[in-house]
């Protein structure tokens, strides 16, 4: 569906303005187009973004994580996205990973790196690529843990849910528990991310025992990513804000999973 940025106004309104005054305020050009599934996923979803990202100014991730994918061919080189807006094979646009995304971020280089080498689709990515600070981190022991849970299900009930095993749920669960780290928080006071990051380990390790968990080795890891993503993030909100109320831009937003995957309203 399209909605054109010209239909919502910069601010609030207010009784004293007149309509002129009232349309000066409106972003005028803006169009934003959101793909989303409609039913249990893989319904061409990559095909309907690889089109539209070739007219498109910036791509943007909001939810999900490296769990689906997404697969582009262009010049008969075959690209593969889990993470990544798969529009950023145009090197024309800015990619976008909002607030919404969990990010495991080695899994992140790991897929633009395997891209890169692909071919010249993923050109100067690491500039065009933004990340919204307020994104939550998926660690490794969110990936056990979603293994662990896996096993769990189907001695328990004979079924599992037939998850990735790339943490998704278990990140999603810290996010609502309001116990999981960001990406502003491994920017800012490593130490104090560290503390946090082994509080979070040792809960998770009280719930399942057997749980294994390279405390350290993680920490270093990530520690490792830090000035290597400095420069890609920013207050999402913010950047946003200033590309919608910005020159005209052309925004597309690229869905994961899909309608009918939905707690609430899927099965």
């Amino acid at each position: 569906m399209s909605e054109s940025g010209s239909q919502e106004a910069a601010g609030a309104p207010n009784g004293s303005d007149s309509p002129k005054k009232l349309a000066a305020r409106l972003p005028v050009g803006n169009q934003v187009t959101v793909v989303l599934g409609a039913q249990w996923g893989d319904e061409g979803k990559g095909k309907v973004v690889d089109l539209l990202a070739q007219d498109a100014d910036m791509v943007c991730r909001c939810q999900g994580g490296n769990n689906a994918g997404h697969t582009v061919v262009v010049d008969s080189v075959e690209y593969d996205f889990h993470l990544l807006p798969s529009g950023i094979i145009n090197p024309k646009v800015t990619a976008f990973i909002g607030n919404g995304v969990v990010i495991h971020l080695p899994g992140l280089f790991e897929e633009a790196e395997k891209n890169e080498r692909k071919g010249k689709g993923l050109k100067d990515w690491e500039k065009r690529l933004i990340i919204s600070d307020r994104a939550h981190i998926v660690f490794d022991f969110h990936q056990a843990v979603d293994g662990v849970q896996e096993q769990q299900r189907q001695e328990q009930a004979g079924k599992n849910l037939g998850t990735t095993k790339k943490g998704i749920g278990p990140v999603y669960s810290a996010k609502a528990a309001r116990s999981g780290l960001r990406i502003c928080d491994l920017l800012a006071d490593f130490t104090q991310f560290s503390e946090r990051y082994k509080v979070l380990a040792q809960q998770y390790k009280a719930m399942y025992p057997t749980l294994e968990i390279d405390i350290e080795g993680e920490l270093v890891k990530l520690k490792d990513y830090v000035e290597r993503i400095k420069p890609m993030v920013r207050d999402g909100v913010h950047y946003m804000y200033e590309a919608l109320h910005g020159p005209p831009k052309k925004i597309l937003v690229e869905g994961a999973n899909a309608a009918l995957l939905d707690i609430d309203f899927g099965k």
